[in-house]
C-alpha cells in the first residue's frame, strides 16, 4: 500500500466496513478510534488529517492546547484481523493543527527523523533493524493494590508449581523451558495461530518457540527490517500475541519479570548499517566485525545506562537486570557470549549477516524510541571513534567475575537520572528534543515513585515481627 488508490482498491476488494485509526503515545501504548467507511476519506486523512484530543494521552498537549491532528500513512495499511466487521487499520502520524508541522513528541516521528539523521550523516542509508520480543501466556492472571493491601498472581498450566493437582504431569521445569516438544509445550498451536495471523497481517515471521522460563514463556522471531517498518512492526506483533491469546482463553503479558527466580523477558535488538547496497559492520577485526561496527559499540557502552531509560523503560525491567537468569547486565561485548551487554552473533559468516545485539532492551519499550535511541548511541561511537575496550570471552554472570566488571544501573530511577545528565547524542539532528526528554522523565518518575511508596508483601514476610 503506497497510495490512496491503493487504499480504496483494499478497502473494496475486502468489503471493508470499519477504518481503524491507530497511533502510538510516548510510552508505547497503541491508541485508536474507528470510523464506518462510509465516513473515511483517504485524501483527507493523508492531507488533512484527522482531529483528537492531544491532553487526554499521557505525556502529550496541556489542556489549553489540546487539539492535534493525525494524518495517515498509507504505507502502514493492513486488514485487521480481528474485528467483527472486515476493518482496515491504518498508522498515523500527530501533527500539530495550527502550524502543520509534525508534533516533537510523536514517537513514530522520531523514528523517521533518525532514519533522515543516518542519511545525512553520509555514515549509511540505511539500518536494519531485528528485535527477538519475548512474552508470557498464561492460563489466569489477578492484580490488586490499594491503601492495606496488594496482590498478583499467575497461573499456566504448563508451570512447575502445579505438580500437586491431579490430571497434569508434562510440566516446564523451572529455567527448563527451551526447546521441549509438545506435550510439555503445550503452547505450540497458539504460537502457530500468532504466526499464521502476523503473516496475514504482512509480517515476516522467522521462527517461533517456547523460551527458557516455566509457565509459558514464548518467542516468535521476526525477519529484520528497516527500523520505522520494524517498528511498527513490534506494535502489530504485539497486538496480535495479546488478542490471539484471548480469544484462546488466555492472557498474553510483555511485563519482563511476572515470576521470581526464574528468566525473564527480552527484546534483545540486532542492528546493523548499510550503504549502497552494502554491509558496514563485515570485516577483519574482531569476531569478523568492521572497524565501524566497533566504535558503534562504544557507543552503546559509553551511553548505556542513559539507553535503558527508553530500552529497559519500567521499574519491573530491573527485577529482569539482575545477574543470572541470563540477564546482560555486565557493560561489556563478546561473540557468542549471552552474558555481555552486546554480543555479536556467530551464527553465519555471510558478510550480509554480520550485526551487532544489544541484549539489555526488553518488550515493554517503546520501539518508536528505543531504536533511535540505540541508533544515536552507535552514530556517536563512530563519529567519535570510541573505543569499547577488549572483548569479554569468560562467563560473566560467575560470583567472582561480577566483583571485577561494570554492570548497569539497577534501577529505573538511576537510569532516568542518566538520562538526564547524558542526554546531547540524542540530540544531534533535532532526532529527540528536550521537551519529549522531559516530559518522559517526569513522568516515568511518577511511574518510580508509585512503587517506591507501597510497600511490598516481603516486607511483611521478613519484617511484621520484628
Amino acid at each position: 500500500m503506497t497510495t490512496p488508490s491503493d487504499i480504496r482498491a483494499l478497502i473494496e476488494e475486502n468489503g471493508v466496513k470499519i477504518v481503524d485509526i491507530k497511533f502510538t503515545d510516548l510510552f508505547g501504548q497503541w491508541q485508536h478510534f474507528s470510523l464506518p467507511v462510509e465516513a473515511f476519506d483517504i485524501d483527507e486523512a493523508i492531507e488533512e488529517g484527522l482531529g483528537f484530543d492531544g491532553s487526554s494521552i499521557r505525556g502529550f498537549q496541556s489542556i489549553e492546547n489540546s487539539d492535534m491532528v493525525l494524518k495517515a500513512d498509507p504505507t502502514s495499511a493492513f486488514l485487521d484481523p480481528f474485528g467483527k466487521y472486515p476493518t482496515l487499520s491504518v498508522i498515523c502520524n500527530v501533527y500539530d493543527p495550527l502550524s502543520g508541522i509534525a508534533y516533537t513528541r510523536d514517537p513514530r516521528y522520531v523514528t523517521a527523523k533518525a532514519e533522515a539523521y543516518l542519511k545525512g550523516t553520509g555514515i549509511a542509508d540505511s539500518v536494519f533493524v531485528g528485535p527477538e520480543a519475548e512474552f508470557f501466556i498464561f492460563d489466569e492472571v489477578s492484580y490488586s493494590t490499594s491503601q492495606n493491601t496488594s496482590q498478583y498472581s499467575v497461573d499456566s498450566e504448563e508451570a512447575w508449581w502445579n505438580t500437586g493437582k491431579p490430571g497434569l504431569g508434562h510440566l516446564v521445569p523451572e529455567k527448563g523451558g527451551y526447546f521441549p516438544v509438545s506435550p510439555i509445550d503445550a503452547l505450540q498451536d497458539i504460537r502457530s495461530d500468532m504466526v499464521r495471523a502476523m503473516i496475514d497481517a504482512g509480517i515476516n515471521v522467522e521462527v517461533h518457540h517456547h523460551e527458557v522460563a516455566s509457565a509459558g514463556q514464548c518467542e516468535i522471531d521476526m525477519r529484520f527490517d528497516h527500523m520505522l517498518k520494524m517498528a511498527d512492526q513490534v506494535q502489530l506483533y504485539k497486538y496480535i500475541v495479546k488478542n490471539v491469546a484471548k480469544a484462546a482463553g488466555k492472557t498474553a503479558t510483555f511485563l519482563p519479570k511476572p515470576i521470581f527466580r526464574d528468566n525473564g523477558s527480552g527484546m534483545h535488538t540486532h542492528m546493523s548499517l548499510w550503504k549502497d547496497g552494502q554491509p558496514l559492520f563485515a570485516g577483519d577485526e574482531y569476531a569478523g566485525l568492521s572497524q565501524m561496527a566497533l566504535y558503534f559499540i562504544g557507543g552503546i557502552l559509553k551511553h548505556i545506562n542513559s539507553l535503558l531509560a527508553f530500552c529497559a523503560p519500567t521499574t519491573n525491567s530491573y527485577r529482569r537486570l539482575v545477574p543470572g537468569y541470563e540477564a546482560p547486565v555486565v557493560v561489556a561485548y563478546s561473540a557468542r557470549n549471552r552474558s555481555a551487554a552486546c554480543r555479536i552473533p556467530m551464527y553465519s559468516h555471510s558478510p550480509k549477516a554480520k550485526r551487532v545485539e544489544f541484549r539489555c532492551p526488553d518488550p515493554l519499550a517503546n520501539p518508536y524510541l528505543a531504536f533511535p535511541a540505540i541508533l544515536m548511541a552507535g552514530l556517536d561511537g563512530i563519529k567519535n571513534q570510541i573505543d569499547p575496550g577488549a572483548p569479554s570471552e569468560q562467563d560473566l554472570f560467575e560470583e567472582e567475575t561480577l566483583k571485577h566488571v561494570t554492570t548497569v544501573k539497577g534501577s529505573l530511577y538511576d537510569v532516568l537520572d542518566a538520562l538526564e545528565a547524558d542526554h546531547d547524542f540524542l540530540l544531534e539532528g533535532g532526532v529527540f528534543t528536550p521537551d519529549l526528554i522531559e516530559s518522559y522523565i517526569s513522568i516515568k518518575r511518577i511511574e518510580a515513585d508509585q512503587v517506591r511508596l507501597r510497600p511490598h508483601p516481603q516486607e511483611f514476610v521478613m519484617y511484621y515481627g520484628g
